[in-house]
This record gives C-alpha cells, structure tokens and sequence, in this order.
C-alpha cells in the first residue's frame, strides 16, 4: 500500500470507529507501529486526525460523522419542508435513486407509486416501499454507522445502470471543496449515482452549508438543482449559480 493510501485508510478506520488505537491500526493495516505513529503525526498536522493518548479521534471538521439515528432526528422540520418540496421534482420521472441520508429519505416517505425506485439504504427501500410499486437494492455491504450499501457489488450494480433522476445528499457543500463526504467507499458510489443519473437534485439542510468533509464525490457542475432550508452565503450562491444550478431556498420561499 502506497503511503498516501494508507494514510486515507487511517482517516476512514479513525472516522468510522470513532476512533483507533496506535495498535488496532498497525493490525488492521500490517505496518508497524512507528510507521503508524509517523502517519498519525502527519496526519494531524494537516489536520484531517487529532491525537489522542495511544491513537487518534477523528477531527469535527473533516473526519467525523454522527450516528445515523443522531441525525435522524436533527433538523427535521428543516429536512421535512426539503423533502416537501423536493418530491415535486419526481413528476413524470420513470428511474429515481434515492442516496442514502435522513434528508433523501424524507423524499423518499413523499415519493409517488409511479415509478421504479432505486437506493443503497435498506431502511430507505422499506420507506419507499410503503408507497412505491416497485423498489431495487444496489447490494453490497452494510457500513452501520450510515446504514448504506457500499463495496464492489454495489458498484457493480450502479455501472450496469442508469436514472432518470438522483436524489442526492451531502455531508458538506462547499465553495473551495464541492461536495464531500467522510468514507471513501461511500464516496465512490456517489460519484457513480451522478455519472449515471440524467438530473441531479441535492437536497441538504443549512447545516451542512460551509462544512468540508474528507473526500470530493462531486463539483458543482454535477448538480442541476439544489433544495436547502435556508438562504445560502453571498459567494455559494453565486458560485452555484455561475455554474448553472438551480438553488431553491425554502426557508426564504
């Protein structure tokens, strides 16, 4: 493994177990523990870890990542006007995919039984199935912590298809960075979501305007239509718009 990579694999180990001892990551990875500690060191001097007695914590402003059932219940009223809005965009549309996120699945709770719908969450295709004739999975492995399908088989499936419409979420939009996310495999399948989706619909709340996570899945240029919950900074704002985004503020609607 290539230094780099292996220093994403720490960030991703780090993050998604709420942090690693110096030792769980010399056996997780097969390196040494002076190796591991000189990463850690680099790591967070860049500031994508923090130090810890013996390890590393993942760092609020890039790593981290609250438990799916903590922002289940965040900003709901917020994510409940997005997805109100939001659902008007599955008119006349035949392909939806739904991302996995708390925001997508209130879209999802609203979605019309005419069409055929696709996500990477199991909890969001029981939503779904609640009001949708018919409902696919993407297989592949659970991660826990945001109860979505990542992995080879689920990238397997999002290459052998194509959509009419994504309904997209995002852990952090940015101006400099895009839009990101913490884990690198679910990374990779947001970036494939996009590539195979003929229109794109981000829906994500004020909370994550200006936050940065670890890794780009998508620029600006990727996305068609954004629904928020509140009116966007001066320079996002125009930035989305310089790249041709349509951005519906809800909360200024």
């Amino acid at each position: 493994m290539l230094p780099e990579a292996r220093k994403r694999k720490i960030v991703e180990l780090v993050s998604t177990h709420d942090g690693q001892s110096v030792s769980e990551l010399a056996e997780e990875l097969d390196y040494s523990k002076a190796t591991i500690r000189r990463d850690l060191r680099a790591l967070a001097e860049e500031g994508l870890i923090e130090r810890s007695h013996g390890g590393a914590l993942p760092t609020s402003s890039v790593a981290s990542e609250r438990p799916y059932g903590e922002r289940e219940v965040q900003n709901l009223e917020a994510k409940q006007a997005i997805a109100s809005r939001a659902v008007e965009e599955l008119a006349d549309t035949e392909v939806v995919f739904f991302d996995a996120g708390t925001t997508t699945t209130e879209v999802a709770r609203r979605a019309p039984g005419d069409l055929l719908a696709v996500t990477n969450s199991p909890p969001l295709a029981v939503e779904l199935g609640e009001n949708v004739e018919e409902v696919k999975l993407t297989g592949g492995t659970l991660r826990k912590r945001t109860r979505a399908l990542v992995g080879p088989t689920a990238e397997s499936f999002m290459e052998r298809t194509n959509f009419d419409l994504l309904v997209l979420g995002t852990n952090g939009i940015d101006v400099e960075a895009g839009l990101t996310t913490p884990n690198e495999n679910e990374a990779r399948m947001k970036e494939l979501m996009v590539e195979k989706a003929n229109r794109v619909v981000l829906v994500c709340d004020a909370t994550k305007v200006g936050e940065r996570s670890f890794v780009q899945f998508a620029t600006f240029e990727d996305i068609d239509h954004l629904v928020t919950d509140a009116a966007l900074p001066k320079r996002l704002a125009e930035t989305l718009d310089a790249a041709g985004v349509r951005v519906t503020e809800e909360a200024t609607t």
